[in-house]
């Protein structure tokens, strides 16, 4: 695939074997560092089974893998951003609480619903007209914030 500039003059990376083999080990070697702590850690600090989550985690990037026909290189798993609806609605000071962890996951389900809403209309609208509303300058500082956040938890 052939690299293509954007609107800032930067060029897109498309195909990550273009980096060669050392940037790609290091890239990947961090991916599965962030990877292994979302996936891992946050199970533990709500409540929920660790294989249940790895196991959930490996079949939806499978199946992501296929629907995409393995055009994006991507892991999915667990994330440290819903921790904060986690503890607002089944509050865990020293323990998990099971009572009100199902209230929680369905909080989860139905901001994963909302995605796929998301989806969809990116689907329908296509990127660019989406990728107006989140250019970099607005998604790197949000996700900035959110990791600040959340790194007590971390």
């Amino acid at each position: 695939m052939s690299d293509k500039s954007n609107a800032l003059g930067r060029t897109d990376i498309y195909d990550a074997r273009s980096l060669g083999t050392p940037k790609v080990m290091i890239l990947g070697l961090q991916h599965m560092f962030a990877m292994f702590g979302s996936t891992v850690l946050v199970p533990m600090l709500t409540g929920l089974d660790v294989s249940t989550t790895l196991l959930f985690a490996g079949l939806g990037t499978l199946l992501f893998h296929l629907l995409t026909k393995g055009k994006v290189p991507a892991f999915l798993g667990s994330s440290f951003s819903f921790l904060g609806g986690y503890m607002a609605i089944a509050p865990m000071l020293y323990k998990p609480n099971k009572e009100l962890l199902p209230y929680a996951c369905f909080g989860v389900a139905c901001a994963g619903l909302l995605y796929l809403v998301l989806a969809l209309l990116i689907k329908l609208f296509g990127t660019g007209r989406v990728m107006k509303f989140f250019p970099p300058i607005v998604t790197g500082p949000i996700i900035i914030a959110i990791g600040l956040t959340l790194s007590p938890s971390a």
